[in-house]
């Protein structure tokens, strides 16, 4: 076999060979040396040159005395067992030129200056052509039909079928491909779209949730409200007055009561403030004095000794059990709190009934007159309270009333509908109220009934109380019931015989013994005051036949005699009247 590196090899070959380099596989490249020429070296002397490229470069592998330059060590060389490369046939072709290339005489390719194989001399550099080493090109192309050839061994014909190639010899290189990561990119983003969709539907499905509960929240609310204010179909009730409204007694109300005193005279008149919130509908509800109460001790009073005597809150407690109602509060307006009132909201307008003189002037005929009688007369706060008390001579409180509440709806009129400014309006009259009656109760409440009657949804009414201060169920129904929203009950009723009791023994002390003795037998005792001359005996008056035998009993308790007993004139508000006179000796 062949040295590759044997440039003699190909038999009719002349001259030396060089090497100019080598080929995209690693083989290397010859080409014929030029005739020797003997020049001028300017970096040795005589002599010397052979043995300064020894000593500079080390064993020189072309050797002197005529031996056989050895090949050089070929690191693409295959030493061992398998098959070796294919060492390039004489005239092999030169890639860059496309021109066959002699084989060239083997030279290290680390000693440019190497000595001659022959005698010693240094070998003659090359002037006339330089070495040009050519560049490595791609793999020759294989002819049709031929399949892989690969480099043709020595003694084999060029382009002949070349070595067989496996694929465990071939090692793969896995590069990273773009596409993938855009693959994963694409991926993400398709997933991240989907979770936004899924969220989407979850939040749009809370909402409606949210949406549905609320709704059933606003209708079980409003259900509600029209179940307590009795306007659901079927719970209403067509009342002939009232045209189909709610039932009276399924309507809300808010009720104060008002006592004006006068401080002057030192009468009071009393009006419930009454406004319905399930009609919206505002009432002054005036009383009358005479009307029958029950006291803590069970005695029949009437509503004007009540207020003086007994106070406002006995009195708010016995209005309730008569009339039936649930009143929120008292309020009690002196005359110069009213007279205030009416300054600060700027006069009211009133249509009056009659000529009132003023209170301050002279008795007489020729008194000034403080009030005019006509339409729409502007009044001021002096003169609101004169014509709110006034009460002509002979004329029945009624009439009296009705001025009271004439006055009280024009202050509503002109009072603010806003509860914090009517809040600032009670504040600034500076009255003390009565517990638990607070300024902005008040206030609140005052804007409520300001606000309608400003809307014309106003009235004032008077309750109708019969002669002896008990109220009648039939005429008082248009009042207690649609108004008040309760059922009338008199003191009388299913109650002890009362009885009205007069000192005029001259000892006031005589009235508190009485009133002890009577309530002792299982009477109920009615204040009938102080008389203002004494009497020297005893009487006891009975008004109907059937209540003889009752003034028998009375007169007994008091240890009166049975003459005392007759047939007379008696109070409004009881059933049997005494006279007690100097004859009357109490139990000791």
């Amino acid at each position: 076999m062949n040295d590759r590196y044997d440039a003699g090899h190909g038999g009719g070959q002349e001259g030396p060979y060089e090497i100019v380099g080598y080929d995209e596989y690693g083989r290397p490249v010859y080409r014929q040396a030029p005739a020797q020429q003997q020049t001028y070296d300017p970096y040795a002397q005589a002599g010397q040159q052979t043995q300064y490229a020894q000593q500079e470069y080390g064993y020189d592998p072309y050797g002197t005395g005529g031996q056989q330059p050895s090949a050089p060590y070929d690191p693409y060389a295959n030493y061992g067992t398998g098959r070796q490369a294919p060492v390039p046939p004489q005239g092999a072709y030169d890639t860059a030129q496309q021109e066959p290339v002699p084989p060239q005489s083997p030279q290290s390719p680390y000693d440019s200056y190497a000595a001659a194989a022959g005698g010693g001399q240094p070998r003659s550099r090359v002037a006339e052509q330089p070495a040009r080493i050519p560049q490595q090109a791609g793999p020759r192309e294989e002819p049709e039909g031929t399949g892989a050839a690969g480099p043709a061994e020595p003694g084999e014909e060029p382009g002949a079928a070349g070595p067989e190639y496996h694929t465990e010899q071939f090692a793969f290189v896995e590069e990273p491909d773009g596409d993938s990561e855009d693959v994963i990119d694409w991926m993400k983003f398709t997933e991240n779209r989907t979770e936004r969709r899924e969220e989407a539907r979850r939040r749009a499905r809370a909402r409606a949730i949210a949406l549905v509960v609320v709704l059933a929240l606003v209708a079980v609310g409003g259900i509600g409200y029209l179940w307590y204010a009795g306007k659901l179909p079927g719970m209403s009730s067509s009342d002939s007055t009232t045209g189909g409204t709610a039932a009276a007694g399924a309507q809300k109300r808010d009720v104060i009561a008002l006592h004006l005193h006068d401080t002057d005279g030192g009468s009071t008149s009393t009006a419930l403030l009454v406004n319905n919130t399930t009609t919206q509908q505002a009432t002054t509800v005036l009383l009358p004095n005479s009307l029958a109460l029950t006291g803590d001790d069970g005695s029949v009073t009437t509503l004007a000794r009540s207020v003086d005597d007994e106070g406002p809150d006995v009195t708010q407690d016995a209005l309730d059990s008569v009339l039936g109602t649930a009143i929120e509060g008292t309020w009690r307006l002196d005359t110069p709190y009213l007279q205030n009132l009416v300054d600060l909201v700027g006069n009211i307008e009133v249509d009056t009934d009659a000529d009132v003189p003023d209170p301050d002037a002279e008795d007489g005929k020729d008194a000034a007159v403080l009030v005019h009688k006509g339409a729409q007369q502007t009044l001021s706060g002096k003169m609101a309270v004169a014509y709110a008390t006034y009460q002509a001579s002979g004329e029945a409180q009624d009439a009296q009333l009705e001025r009271f509440g004439q006055v009280m709806q024009g202050v509503l009129r002109k009072l603010s509908s806003d509860p914090q400014a009517a809040t600032t309006t009670v504040q600034t009259l500076g009255m003390i109220l009565d517990p638990p009656l607070t300024d902005k109760d008040l206030g609140s409440f005052l804007a409520a009934l300001a606000d309608l009657a400003k809307g014309g949804d106003h009235r004032t009414a008077l309750l109708p109380v019969q002669d002896d201060g008990t109220v009648s169920a039939e005429d008082s129904s248009g009042v207690v019931k649609d108004v008040l929203g309760g059922t009338a009950k008199s003191p009388g009723e299913d109650a002890a015989v009362s009885v009205s009791v007069q000192n005029a023994s001259g000892d006031k002390n005589n009235t508190a013994k009485v009133r002890i003795t009577l309530v002792n037998g299982g009477f109920t005792f009615v204040e009938g005051g102080t008389a203002s001359t004494a009497r020297a005996t005893s009487e006891v008056l009975y008004a109907d036949a059937a209540d003889k035998e009752n003034a028998t009993e009375v007169a007994k308790t008091l240890g009166l005699p049975t003459s005392a007993v007759a047939k007379g004139d008696v109070s409004a508000n009881a059933r049997v009247s005494v006279v007690l006179g100097q004859d009357y000796e109490p139990a000791s």
